[in-house]
C-alpha cells in the first residue's frame, strides 16, 4: 500500500530546541521588517548584513573563485547576492528570487496642497490594495528627496513615539448613507486617499500672504530637512503603516506586520544564502523591485540587471565569456520564485478550495502554477521539477505543503516566476501562506517563516 499524502501541522514536527530557534529567527525577522519598510531600506540593511558576513561588492572584485561571496546593488532598490560554487557558472545556478516592494501609498510629483486650511499630500496608490483598508490608520513617511545639486535627504517620520504620524480621513457613519450603498471598491476612491499632513497657519493675521497652512508646512520641511517644494518633484516618498511587527495570539505562534508579501521571502532567502557554505552550484539570492505593478522598469525582474550581473560573474571567474555561455548558465539553472500564497481563511471559506489551499502553520507552500482563471498569464512548473524540489524538501526535513490561490473562477495572481521561466530555466513558486495579503497588516505563521528559511537553505545547497 502506498504512503498516504498527509500535510501535518509543522509545529508538531518541531522539538523544543527547534521551537526556540524558530522564535529567535522570527524575532530577528520582525525587527528587520519593522525598521525596513521600503525597497531602499531593505537593500541598505541587506548590504550591511552581507558585508558583516564577508560578502564583497562585485564592482570591487577583480577575480571570482570558488567560495567567494559577492553582491551587486541596482539603483538602491534591488540586489543580487551570490556564493560561488564548485561548478562552472555555465552548469547553472541555484536561484531564489523574491521581490522587495509591497502595496503602499505613493506621493504624486507635485504633492502638497491646501484645502479649507488643512494641508494634504496628493497621492497615487501603489499595487493591488483594498483602498478602504488604508483610511483611519496611522501612517509613516519613508523615502528620499534628491535636491537639485544631487544631495540626497533620507526621510523617516512617524515610526518613533515622539514623531507625528499622518492620516487619511474617512466619512463618519452619521453622514455615510450614500457611501454605504456603494460597492466596496467605490466606497473610497483613489483620489480620496490624500494624506492629512498639517493644520497650523504661518504668519500674522494681518499678513494675508503668509497666513497659509501650506506655507507653514513647507517652512517646517525646509527648516528640518532643507527641502523646498520644488525638491519634492525629485523625491521618492511613500506612506506606509506606522505599525511594528507584533506577535499575534495567546500562544504567540503568528506574526502580524506590514509587508510580509514579499519581504518574508526576501529576508529568509537572504538569511539562507548568508548561512550557505561553499556549494556545488553557485547560489544566488535575487531580490527585485516592482513585482506588485508588473515587474517593469530598471529595477524590476523584466530588466536586464540579473543578466548583466551574471555576465559579469562569468567574466570574473575566468570562464570564456560569450553570449552562448550566458545563455547556458541561465538555461541550466534551477530557481524558486519565492513568493507568498493566500492562507485559507475560515471567515471567507467560500473562495477557497480546501483540498488545494495553503494553510497557516503547515510549512512552506509549493505553488505549481499561478495565473488567473484558466491559468491565464501562468508560469507552470514541470512535473519533473516539482518532483525534484519535493524530494529535496523531504530529504532535507523541510515542512512543506502544496497550494494554489483560491477557487478557479475567483481570481488568482502572478509572481516573478514567469520572467525567470523566460530564460528557459526550471522554476516553481515557493513561499509561506499569508492571511490578509496586501492589507496594511498581514499575518504569517512563525513556523512557516522558519520553514521558508529551511527550504531556501536546502535548495541553495542542492546537487545535480
Amino acid at each position: 500500500m502506498g504512503k498516504k499524502f498527509e500535510i501535518k501541522n509543522a509545529w508538531l514536527e518541531m522539538a523544543g530546541a527547534e521551537k526556540e530557534e524558530i522564535n529567535q529567527f522570527n524575532k530577528d525577522y520582525a525587527g528587520f521588517i519593522t525598521v525596513n519598510k521600503t525597497e531602499r531600506e531593505f537593500v541598505k540593511a541587506a548590504v550591511e548584513l552581507l558585508e558583516k558576513e564577508g560578502f564583497k561588492n562585485l564592482e570591487e572584485v577583480q577575480k571570482l573563485r570558488e567560495g567567494d561571496r559577492v553582491y551587486k546593488v541596482n539603483r538602491d532598490r534591488a540586489i543580487a547576492a551570490a556564493v560561488i560554487g564548485q561548478r562552472p557558472l555555465t552548469d547553472g545556478l541555484r536561484i531564489v528570487g523574491a521581490h522587495l516592494d509591497s502595496p503602499r501609498i505613493d506621493l504624486k510629483p507635485n504633492p502638497v496642497y491646501e484645502d479649507s486650511e488643512l494641508v494634504f499630500f496628493n497621492t497615487h496608490y501603489y499595487g493591488g490594495i483594498k483602498k478602504y483598508q488604508w483610511v483611519s490608520i496611522p501612517l509613516a513617511l519613508h523615502g528620499v528627496v534628491v535636491k537639485e545639486d544631487g544631495t540626497r535627504v533620507d526621510v523617516v517620520i512617524g515610526e518613533n513615539e515622539s514623531d507625528p504620524i499622518f492620516y487619511i480621513s474617512d466619512l463618519l457613519p452619521h453622514l455615510s448613507k450614500d457611501q454605504m450603498k456603494k460597492k466596496m471598491t467605490e466606497g473610497i476612491t483613489g483620489e480620496q486617499l490624500d494624506v492629512l499632513i498639517g493644520s497650523v497657519p504661518a504668519g500674522e493675521e494681518e499678513d494675508s500672504d503668509k497666513v497659509k497652512v501650506k506655507s507653514a508646512v513647507l517652512d517646517l520641511l525646509n527648516e528640518k530637512y532643507g527641502i523646498t517644494e520644488e525638491d519634492l518633484v525629485s523625491a521618492d516618498l511613500k506612506l506606509v503603516p506606522a505599525y511594528r511587527a507584533r506577535d499575534l495570539g495567546f500562544d504567540r505562534g503568528l506574526l502580524a506586520g506590514y509587508g510580509h508579501d514579499d519581504r518574508v521571502c526576501s529576508y529568509t532567502a537572504l538569511r539562507g544564502l548568508i548561512d550557505l557554505e561553499t556549494p556545488e552550484y553557485t547560489g544566488v539570492a535575487l531580490l527585485v523591485d516592482k513585482e506588485e505593478i508588473g515587474s517593469m522598469g530598471a529595477t524590476g525582474m523584466q530588466s536586464r540587471f540579473f543578466e548583466n550581473c551574471l555576465a559579469e560573474m562569468i567574466d570574473l571567474t575566468g570562464e570564456d565569456y560569450s553570449d552562448l555561455a550566458l545563455r547556458k548558465a541561465l538555461e541550466n539553472s534551477w530557481a524558486l520564485s519565492a513568493d507568498v500564497n493566500a492562507a485559507f481563511d475560515p471567515n471567507f471559506s467560500d473562495v477557497f478550495d480546501k483540498d488545494n489551499s495553503s494553510y497557516l502553520g503547515k510549512g512552506v507552500v509549493l505553488t505549481k502554477y499561478t495565473g488567473a482563471r484558466g491559468k491565464y498569464s501562468s508560469s507552470e512548473a514541470t512535473a519533473e521539477f516539482v518532483g525534484r524540489v519535493r524530494a529535496l524538501f523531504n530529504n532535507g526535513g523541510v515542512p512543506w505543503q502544496i497550494g494554489e490561490l483560491g477557487k478557479v473562477d475567483q481570481g488568482g495572481g502572478g509572481t516573478i516566476a514567469q520572467f525567470l521561466a523566460n530564460y528557459n530555466m526550471d522554476v516553481v513558486d515557493c513561499g509561506p501562506a499569508v492571511l490578509s495579503m496586501h492589507s496594511p497588516f498581514e499575518v504569517v505563521s512563525k513556523v512557516d517563516v522558519y520553514s521558508s528559511y529551511l527550504a531556501y537553505s536546502v535548495f541553495f545547497g542542492s546537487q545535480g
